[in-house]
């Protein structure tokens, strides 16, 4: 059985990201497992720019940006292996994968990183009563379709969901010719970036339904029309709301889920709220030299944070692979008020690093008061404007701050009037 340094599943921008870092700290043996033809994930299809203003300080489209870190990659001479599909991971760290050269194969490795990345909720998953006609596509598929493709896949089109590639793809299909009729929303405020809520929906006049869901489906063969209901408070559909749109598309926005089957198969411990696994400050998970980044271990707002947070998870891996694991005991990271989750989600106690914790409010607010805290103790507080769950917000836990704590770390924010 060949052995590994470091093994990375997935060689979208995670696994690329933590590759090129690994190789930089000095680790040279290390093997990148992508199950698609080639490197760079799901950037490959996302052609509109915007992708790192963090990392490269200029607008780049999709592909432009995993070309700079495929480059990267082939200057350390990274070893690839496409079109690879791992099908098991144990928790001794042997990674089983197949593709059509080699068969099955199982390797093992020091360390491995999931860069798993994310998949899109479906029709059946949200349960969106109806016929079955074709004209219903996840947000991304639609993409794919459009931007791999070539294919324009309706003329009269409905969005329900107004994530971010939704309200990509109101923009992208208008300006293909296609009618965007409007764009629903569950909640009463958008999942989007502000960003994309201006140049997607407001610059070309795309009406934006909050707290509203798709209620029904009409059409035999192809969609003939949807029916569009407003939802109280606790997001059931009010009867007498009713709108019918007469449309031959509807695009599903309506959620990304992390994908770790092989995460959850190896006994991982897993966060139910972002369905990733649990990360220390090394972005290490429950068991030992198996370490998670990217979409995979949270659903991202900006390609920028996965590489940087599968930088920090291949230099946590590189610390690993050369001191080994931290006996230390752990504090964990609590959310409270208003704080929907965090990662990391445990910080040893004697950690030599500062901790950039990441989270999302729960809620918007105008003006809010940041507090990370540990029993009585004020760790620190910050001001914050315009606060949106759509917008992954961060702050630093520094190893002076572990001194002398006891107890849990409680991130909170509050609304200022």
């Amino acid at each position: 059985m060949r052995h590994y340094q470091a093994i990375i599943i997935g060689g979208g921008s995670a696994g690329l990201s933590a590759a090129v870092t690994l190789k930089d700290r000095g680790i040279e043996d290390i093997l990148v497992l992508e199950k698609d033809r080639e490197p760079g994930g799901i950037l490959e299809q996302c052609i509109h720019n915007g992708f790192g203003l963090q990392r490269f300080k200029e607008q780049l489209s999709g592909p432009a940006y995993a070309e700079r870190y495929i480059k990267m990659a082939e200057e350390r001479n990274v070893k690839i292996k496409l079109n690879s599909m791992v099908i098991k991971l144990t928790p001794d760290r042997k990674v089983e994968y197949v593709n059509s050269e080699e068969g099955d194969v199982t390797v093992s490795a020091d360390a491995v990183i999931l860069a798993v990345g994310c998949y899109e909720r479906s029709r059946g998953a949200i349960n969106i009563y109806g016929t079955r006609p074709s004209g219903v596509y996840t947000a991304g598929q639609a993409q794919k379709y459009l931007n791999m493709n070539g294919y324009v896949v309706g003329r009269k089109v409905f969005i329900l969901g107004s994530g971010d590639i939704g309200l990509i793809m109101a923009r992208r299909m208008t300006l293909e010719g296609a009618t965007v009729v409007g764009v629903a929303e569950l909640m009463p405020y958008s999942n989007g970036l502000p960003r994309n809520m201006k140049q997607c929906l407001e610059d070309f006049n795309i009406p934006l339904y909050l707290s509203h869901t798709v209620t029904n489906i009409f059409g035999k063969d192809r969609l003939e029309g949807i029916e569009l209901s407003e939802v109280d408070d606790k997001r059931n559909p009010i009867k007498g709301s009713e709108k019918y749109f007469d449309v031959d598309t509807l695009l599903l926005s309506v959620g990304l889920i992390p994908e770790n089957h092989l995460a959850d198969e190896a006994g991982i411990e897993m966060d139910p709220v972002t369905r990733g696994p649990k990360v220390d400050e090394n972005y290490m998970t429950s068991i030992d030299g198996i370490f998670a980044c990217g979409n995979g271990l949270h659903v991202h707002d900006l390609v920028d944070f996965v590489s940087l947070q599968a930088e920090r998870a291949a230099e946590g891996a590189a610390r690993y692979l050369s001191d080994g694991k931290s006996e230390a005991g752990v504090i964990t990271l609590r959310n409270g008020s208003n704080v929907s989750y965090t990662v990391p989600k445990y910080i040893h106690k004697d950690a030599k690093i500062n901790t950039e914790v990441f989270f999302r409010a729960s809620r918007p607010m105008d003006k809010a008061s940041l507090t990370v805290s540990c029993g009585d103790r004020l760790i620190r507080k910050l001001a914050r404007r315009k606060v949106m769950p759509s917008e992954m917000d961060r702050v630093m836990i520094t190893a002076k701050d572990l001194k002398d704590l006891d107890g849990d770390i409680v991130i909170s924010m509050e609304e200022n009037a």
